[in-house]
This record gives C-alpha cells, structure tokens and sequence, in this order.
C-alpha cells in the first residue's frame, strides 16, 4: 500500500486522476486548464511518470503541432473508486469547515 501512496503523492498527481476518471480522455492542453495553477513544466512531469507507472495512456497523432491525448489505463481506472471516495469526503469536510485553518496559515 506504501507504494501506491507514494506514488499518489507527488504534486498535482491525485487531481490530473480525478480530472481524468471525472471528464475521460484529455488533450494536453485542455488537461492543463481542468488543472489551475499547475505549471507546464510540472504537468507534463506528473503525466510521464503516471505514464511509466501504467496508470495512464499517452497517445500522440502526427499533426502540426501534434495532438497529444491521455486517459487512464484499466489500472488508473481501478482508482476510479478511491478518487470519488476522496472527492465526496473532501466535500464533506469543506461543508463542516476543516480547512478553515490551513487555508489561513496558507496565507
């Protein structure tokens, strides 16, 4: 379990699977804009190792410039669950005020 955590984990990974598994298959492009605040540099770092740990699929159609799709694989779609479990928890807990206080120390 310690693993997939872990992998879990870095920057912006859990939401680009949520926006994933919540809209399906995105370009790049559009990906980056369900994603506010993430950097392109930092976006397309998330996508290949997702990409690497078989979670997503990356395909790319020689155009100009080319169109670069990702989804997520039957593995990425196991978390499907998980991720709505999280998403409906995180609703819950902002309704009753528990990141009050992070956000302000935050700022």
């Amino acid at each position: 379990m310690d693993s997939i955590l872990r992998l879990l984990m870095g920057p912006w990974t859990t939401y680009i699977l949520w926006v994933l598994s919540d809209s399906g298959p995105q370009r790049f492009g559009a990906l980056k804009r369900a994603v506010p605040g993430i950097s392109t540099r930092m976006l397309s770092e998330r996508l290949r190792m997702l990409q690497a740990a078989e979670v997503i699929w990356r395909d790319q159609t020689q155009t100009i410039p080319p169109a670069v799709t990702y989804g997520l694989t039957e593995r990425g779609d196991d978390l499907r669950q998980v991720l709505e479990s999280l998403g409906e928890i995180a609703q819950r807990w902002q309704a009753e005020g528990a990141f009050k206080a992070s956000q302000t120390a935050a700022e």
